[in-house]
């Protein structure tokens, strides 16, 4: 029995939608489907009932559910051993993050890996999340850390979330919004934007709420954002990391109604991550509820 079919039912009662479960697990909902009637067809049962209102649970699959989940922690504990075992990092771990999350998330745990696993090797690109998941799905990179598009993950690829972060604007200190407490989508149209470039989670967001933007700055960076808002370039369009290296003299201020970014994990769904791959999953996991726990919500 595959365990991933396993981790799809579960996932299908859970939500009580395939079209939710697929969106969850980062796989099409065809595919999602025919996986679960494949595990249907492996244990001669019937585990959904499926409605146009959704699914649920047979007496059968409602029997299977206790099965099943410990069936899906035992891979994930079996994998965890091999990960923490000795002599078992070979080759490179190749990583994918957005410019934000690499300096937040991702350089954290490099510093963990020189420290607690000298002879693990890796390897961390910067790129959009949009290239970064390509390039998982091809194989250059193990896994990606990105801000999740509004589309669904491609098949092949499942998306984990790790946390969530509001979208703000960051202004000067001494601009005249910077005295508000919230700001709507409809208070940047008036106003030059610097955000991220286009094919990007930022950009996505902006041109989705604010007709014709005046984009001003299409940055590479989180952090060139707030350089050019320092500089008097125009109003950024964020979330609120923190870094060590933030720019003095702005305020952050939450867009009302705007829907939060989820930062994920992606990674191929079909194959199975090597022991080291698995190693630096586990801290970028960590380091990511280390973020959560902490809530930072404000620019320095």
């Amino acid at each position: 029995m595959r365990v991933e079919r396993a981790r799809y039912l579960l996932a299908a009662v859970e939500t009580g939608s395939l079209r939710a479960a697929a969106a969850r697990c980062g796989v099409s909902q065809p595919t999602l489907g025919q996986q679960v009637s494949l595990l249907e067809e492996e244990l001669n049962v019937n585990l959904l009932i499926r409605s146009r209102h959704g699914v649920r649970p047979t007496a059968a699959g409602q029997a299977m559910i206790g099965p099943l989940s410990r069936l899906v922690a035992a891979e994930d504990a079996a994998l965890g051993a091999a990960a923490d075992s000795g002599g078992a990092y070979q080759g490179r771990v190749a990583i994918g993050a957005i410019s934000v999350v690499a300096e937040t998330l991702v350089a954290p745990v490099v510093a963990r890996l020189r420290n607690e696993h000298a002879d693990l090797r890796f390897s961390v690109s910067e790129s959009s999340s949009g290239d970064i998941e390509a390039r998982v799905l091809d194989g250059g990179l193990d896994f990606g850390v990105i801000s999740a598009p509004t589309a669904a993950a491609a098949s092949g690829l499942r998306r984990s979330p790790l946390l969530t972060a509001p979208v703000g604007a960051v202004v000067r200190t001494d601009h005249l919004l910077a005295q508000r407490d919230e700001l709507a989508w409809q208070d940047l149209a008036t106003w030059p934007i610097v955000t991220m470039r286009s094919g990007t989670v930022m950009w996505e967001r902006l041109h989705e709420n604010v007709a014709e933007p005046d984009v001003v700055v299409q940055a590479m960076s989180a952090r060139l954002v707030k350089v050019m808002v320092g500089h008097g370039a125009g109003i950024g369009v964020l979330a609120p990391f923190e870094t060590s290296t933030d720019v003095p003299g702005l305020r952050w201020i939450p867009l009302r109604s705007a829907d939060p970014v989820e930062i994920c994990l992606v990674q191929r769904s079909g194959s199975q991550p090597s022991p080291s791959a698995l190693t630096v999953r586990r801290l970028v996991e960590e380091r990511a509820a280390e973020l959560l726990a902490s809530a930072r919500g404000h620019v320095g």
